[in-house]
């Protein structure tokens, strides 16, 4: 506790440094929204290293890119006008804005941020394959852009002029628009990169409605209004309307929560950031003394939780497996009452996953739902005996390999299965360890989950095509099938959007009736926001934009 008062007190020292310059009655009518980043540490600033959540979330701020993903999924303009693309999928033209800056920096000449040009955003997305940089996000032009050779061809990213960018591919890819809305895609300045080389992380440059002011590690960030954005409301009023962000790293949840309630922080995202039970009942509606206080909202999240069974023979000892077996991993997947354990071990907070593996929160998937599994254990002794194990004494013992976060839910799910007789084993390790015993081979049964990188089932369905096995692609169960590689094929490679999607469909059919992974929930995002802050919206890739965020008080 002694620890949080000193950095609370630190922050308002910070809020000080901030408008030192002003007089008090101006400091205090700033506007300054205050969020807290927990246990996953914010490690970077440079879009070429937002891989997780806290670097996504805070360099969106920051930051620009060509196109941008609106709440409910679809790709709007940003940096880019207007864009067309070829009948044959292959060639993207877009037409930037003339009204777009880079921020002020002493990299620039006076320090005055200068205008964005189309080959800003060739030397950034060459950047992020260029193997110097080591970007994690290469994957987002790898196999698109690159040619036979692994080289990047002249005619990949092409500045025409300094407002018109053409970008061809080696092959149609109908999801590069969702692409080319990641973090990975935001445009960054030559000179910073060049002054400061790896330095970008804490020198970061962009267009976004918010410049960098301040970052010490592991205690406050602090970001300001950039008084020179591009981008103004219906009514002409330029944005962002808030005057400074203020950024938090509490890792205790309970004290996360304590303060804000407190009203020292505003708003509060994320059922992995913040413990349900201290503000939510057990059906999952907000405690009482808190429905007036704050607003509360749950919506739809962009992640799957599954069980996945590893399918290569090479992996086992010779013997013949019960995995191997379609019939027992169908009832496995039967002998779970998805319902039950989401009312009970999680506040009724997601989705029972009784679907298929590309989550509903993606609008064509909410309409034409896949079959999945119900759960139904009579038909799960059914197929077990089909499967020749009639008798408990008949299945091997085998293990379900986790994590400890989740180690209630795997402990849920054994007393499922010993229902139906058959003893299973629970392995906990660190999540490093579980994510390496799982590319190994080594874990046989797993939990594993599947956050979406872009809102395309094409995302989701990657994981079962045979030419991405672990540990260099994202299939962890090794799953191979030859029809499903064919049409997964011809899916990607689809321009037409209801056939693609119906062919999407059939895939994930085809991945629920094989039952590789047993899905157990979609996860759902949870708010908590103080009753003074408007405009604050999260789609389902758990994006927060705080452009038009403001806070009114009365």
């Amino acid at each position: 506790m002694k620890a949080f008062l000193l950095k609370i007190t630190s922050l308002a020292f910070l809020n000080f440094l901030i408008f030192s310059s002003c007089t008090k009655e101006k400091e205090e009518s700033h506007k300054i929204i205050r969020y807290n980043q927990g246990d996953e540490g914010l490690t970077s600033l440079d879009p070429a290293f937002s891989r997780s959540k806290p670097n996504i979330r805070a360099v969106t701020q920051l930051y620009n890119g060509l196109v941008e993903l609106d709440k409910d999924l679809h790709v709007q303009p940003c940096i880019a006008k207007k864009w067309t693309v070829s009948p044959d999928g292959l060639s993207y033209t877009f037409y930037l804005r003339d009204s777009v800056f880079f921020h002020d920096s002493e990299v620039f000449p006076n320090g005055k941020g200068r205008k964005v040009k189309a080959e800003d955003f060739v030397y950034s997305f060459k950047r992020i394959l260029d193997s110097t940089t080591a970007s994690p996000g290469a994957w987002v032009f790898n196999d698109k852009v690159l040619n036979i050779a692994g080289k990047i061809a002249d005619t990949c990213f092409k500045a025409v002029n300094d407002h018109e960018l053409r970008i061809h591919l080696q092959k149609p890819f109908p999801a590069f628009l969702e692409i080319l809305a990641m973090p990975y895609a935001y445009v960054v300045p030559k000179e910073v990169v060049e002054k400061y080389g790896k330095d970008v992380r804490v020198h970061p440059v962009g267009t976004g409605p918010f410049r960098f002011k301040q970052w010490d590690e592991g205690s406050t960030l602090i970001f300001l209004k950039n008084p020179n954005y591009w981008r103004k409301d219906a009514a002409g009023i330029r944005l962002p309307y808030l005057d400074a962000i203020q950024v938090s790293f509490i890792n205790d949840k309970t004290l996360a929560f304590l303060t804000f309630s407190q009203g020292k922080l505003d708003f509060l995202i994320g059922i992995e950031d913040n413990s349900p039970e201290l503000f939510l009942e057990q059906d999952g509606t907000l405690k009482e003394e808190f429905k007036e206080r704050f607003r509360f909202d749950k919506s739809p999240y962009l992640y799957t939780e599954y069980l996945g069974f590893q399918l290569d023979t090479s992996f086992y000892k010779g013997e013949k497996h019960p995995f191997f077996n379609k019939k027992v991993r169908q009832a496995l997947s039967y002998a779970i009452n998805r319902e039950e354990m989401i009312a009970y071990l999680r506040f009724n907070l997601g989705e029972k996953g009784t679907n298929g593996m590309v989550p509903t929160a993606l609008p064509y998937f909410a309409k034409n739902k896949v079959i999945g599994y119900d759960y139904d254990p009579q038909k799960a002794l059914k197929l077990l005996k089909e499967a020749g194990f009639e008798h408990a004494n008949d299945f091997p013992p085998v293990k379900l390999y986790t994590s400890a976060p989740y180690k209630y839910i795997a402990e849920y799910l054994q007393k499922q299965w010993n229902d139906l007789g058959i003893k299973i084993q629970i392995e906990v390790n660190q999540a490093s360890t579980h994510r390496e015993m799982i590319d190994k081979g080594i874990a046989h049964f797993f939990r594993a989950s599947w956050l979406g990188d872009y809102p395309d089932a094409e995302n989701y369905l990657s994981l079962f095509y045979s030419k991405n096995f672990t540990p260099t692609g994202a299939n962890k169960c090794h799953y191979s099938n030859p029809k499903f590689d064919a049409l997964y094929e011809k899916a990607i490679e689809e321009i037409d959007y209801e056939k693609r999607n119906k062919m999407y469909r059939e895939l994930d059919q085809m991945v629920m009736d094989d039952c590789p992974v047993i899905v157990l929930f979609y996860d759902q995002i949870i708010n908590l926001v103080q009753p003074y802050v408007t405009g604050l919206e999260v789609n389902a890739m758990n994006t927060i934009t705080l452009e038009r965020v403001d806070i009114v008080k009365h």
